[in-house]
């Protein structure tokens, strides 16, 4: 189909979290911000072997203010792993997002990666638009979605955009959060978490509503999610879970605006690299570090495309 036709069934018939149809056979790679492009390049390795062997992965700058240095050092970074085909998709405006120019751009493609910046540039960019029901098209054939700190918070149902400051949630904060892309069902993403100090205001984003997982991540780590079913760790840092669903009590709904939260009976837990969580039973599993479950079985997939 061409790229001009492709726009206009997009708009016709948008992709969009929820649907009944939505099929989970992709991989997502959440990454908590300042991973390592020049080095080992651990995580970015993670997602070139995940490509294919004839991988093609479009680097998306839209939240970036630097989008041009970003770009350049994703492009040396995927280069250097191996990956044939490397692109930029730059959008400006919403328009841009609607254009037969980006349909071209991500034909072929087998994996996006979102960079950091501001992640509302992102979802008021692209969300809705034709650009988004093709990238929901590359991720249920089987492809990788991959984000980087505020590429990784839009990866989520509902992001946090706001509250960095306080070290205790106050019950009505400034704790602004908006709708995401929705790839990652049921979770609620943070990033740069340890360095940043963010277990508070994530344990207040959940007590909000507890049926949505909150999952911090810390930089130079990720969590790599497959088909909506588990993830593992992978990185230096840890990634941090937690479940408000079975909390016995909250006063979040019930007190003053400026009374310091209380929630109890809500579950943490830290996993590093190489743990798994399950996403159906929300409970995690220890594996060695230099396991990686799961990962040969994967590549093993993306080779039978």
């Amino acid at each position: 189909m061409d790229a001009k036709r492709k726009v206009e069934q997009f708009l016709e018939r948008p992709l969009r979290p929820g649907r009944v149809s939505q099929r989970h056979k992709g991989t997502l790679v959440v990454i908590g911000g300042h991973e390592d492009r020049t080095g080992e390049k651990l995580i970015l390795r993670a997602v070139a072997d995940r490509l294919g062997p004839d991988g093609k992965i479009v680097v998306c700058t839209v939240a970036s203010a630097e989008p041009q240095t970003l770009w350049e050092e994703y492009e040396q970074a995927f280069r250097s792993l191996g990956v044939p085909h490397v692109y930029r998709l730059e959008v400006e405006t919403r328009e841009d997002a609607t254009t037969p120019r980006v349909m071209r751009i991500l034909q072929g493609a087998t994996g996006v990666f979102f960079t950091g910046g501001d992640q509302l540039k992102i979802t008021s960019q692209l969300g809705d638009s034709p650009l988004y029901s093709r990238v929901a098209e590359i991720y249920e054939n089987g492809g990788v979605i991959a984000g980087s700190s505020a590429g990784a918070s839009v990866l989520s149902e509902t992001m946090m955009v706001g509250n960095d400051g306080e070290a205790s949630y106050r019950i009505k904060s400034a704790l602004l959060m908006a709708p995401g892309l929705g790839f990652a069902r049921d979770m609620l993403i943070d990033q740069h978490f340890a360095e940043r100090g963010r277990m508070a205001r994530l344990i207040g984003a959940v007590s909000q509503n507890p049926r949505v997982l909150g999952v911090g991540i810390d930089e130079d780590t990720a969590i790599i999610v497959r088909h909506q079913r588990d993830f593992t760790v992978l990185g230096k840092g840890a990634a941090y879970v937690v479940d408000a669903s079975k909390a016995t009590y909250s006063n979040i709904g019930i007190e003053e605006t400026e009374r310091t939260l209380s929630t109890f009976g809500i579950t943490v837990h830290m996993l590093s690299q190489g743990d798994k969580f399950d996403l159906g039973s929300r409970t995690p599993t220890s594996h060695p570090a230099e396991t990686l479950d799961g990962a040969t079985e994967e590549r093993e997939e993306v080779g039978a495309r």
